[in-house]
């Protein structure tokens, strides 16, 4: 793994702005009211913003940053597909969120965008932080690699998932302290009612989905540090499978019957992410093998799912 390279701070300023127009643009233009997402609409979007990472990091950054290499470009192909696969989990669960609290079908959107804004920011604080570890403590990459290995097993003989959001500390710390509404005022997050301000069920949603994504980051994040330690490229993929995450929840959504072994696959990808970070001081596997190995698992895994339900939902034939 080639020693991670200094990118000036020019260019970490140029790409949150980008990112910020495109997010502007998306809630001020094309969801400037509030409406239900179709899902034919979601997988255009989620095409664009996957064309859009992969130029990022195939053409993009290698013409503008002369030290971006062939091995920077496989290094942001294999952490974007980690960590938009890793994303997948969190759709389901963001679907379950939603289906707790009776989200209407046109404010799940509003939820989505504040929630990735937010979590935009959470996950840029545990990347610098995990890289600060690394870069002082090299040893940490063995931690990460245990708590990957501990969480890959761990989710192959998992249940189902369950949300209860009645027992996520800040939701019960929220209504024991705050004023909160009965029913959805429309968009709103905070309302006037009765002469004081008032948070929304709207609110105690966003507050449930940005916690949730903090636990899957703590997964998440430490996984792709097995592929590099450059703070740019973890950061700029992770940003790229968020903005996927949006549109492909309202794909994905709708078909969550249909990837039935997905988690199991997702969980042999941790475990394989974990075993090679803490044998990386004896067996070195390459950043593609590990792409290849990491299609490889997702794909697998997808069509298994999608084979194993059709088959299940097809009726039996007549005598």
């Amino acid at each position: 793994m080639p020693a991670p390279f200094e990118i000036p701070p020019l260019y970490w300023v140029i790409f949150l702005g980008c990112i910020l127009f495109f997010l502007a643009l998306d809630l001020g233009v094309f969801h400037r009211k509030t409406r239900e997402v179709r899902v034919k609409e979601s997988f255009l979007w989620t095409t664009v913003w996957v064309v859009i990472a992969f130029l990022f990091g195939t053409v993009i950054a290698p013409y503008f940053l002369p030290q971006w290499g062939k091995e920077s470009s496989t290094e942001f192909i294999t952490g974007y597909i980690i960590e938009l696969s890793l994303s997948m989990d969190n759709v389901f669960v963001i679907a379950l969120i939603f289906s707790f609290f009776g989200v209407p079908l046109n404010l799940q959107h509003r939820v989505l965008f504040w929630g990735i804004l937010g979590a935009l920011i959470m996950r840029g604080v545990l990347i610098w932080s995990g890289a600060e570890l690394i870069q002082y403590f090299p040893w940490t990459l063995y931690i990460f690699g245990a708590v990957i290995l501990i969480t890959g097993v761990k989710m192959a003989f998992a249940g189902d998932d369950k949300v209860d959001p009645e027992n996520n500390i800040l939701i019960r710390l929220t209504r024991r302290y705050l004023p909160v509404t009965s029913h959805f005022r429309g968009s709103q997050f905070v309302v006037k009612q009765s002469g004081r301000w008032m948070l929304t069920p709207l609110a105690l949603v966003l507050i449930t989905v940005e916690t949730t994504d903090l636990i899957f980051a703590v997964d998440s994040i430490p996984a792709i540090f097995a592929v590099t330690q450059n703070s740019f490229i973890v950061f700029t993929s992770n940003v790229f499978a968020i903005l996927g995450l949006r549109s492909l929840y309202f794909v994905l959504a709708g078909a969550i019957g249909y990837f039935k072994y997905l988690k199991v696959g997702l969980s042999v990808v941790l475990s394989f992410i974990g075993i090679k970070m803490l044998a990386s001081a004896w067996i070195h596997i390459s950043t593609l093998l590990s792409l290849g190995v990491v299609i490889g698992i997702l794909l697998i895994s997808v069509i298994t799912s999608v084979l194993v339900t059709s088959r299940d939902k097809t009726p039996p034939l007549s005598p």
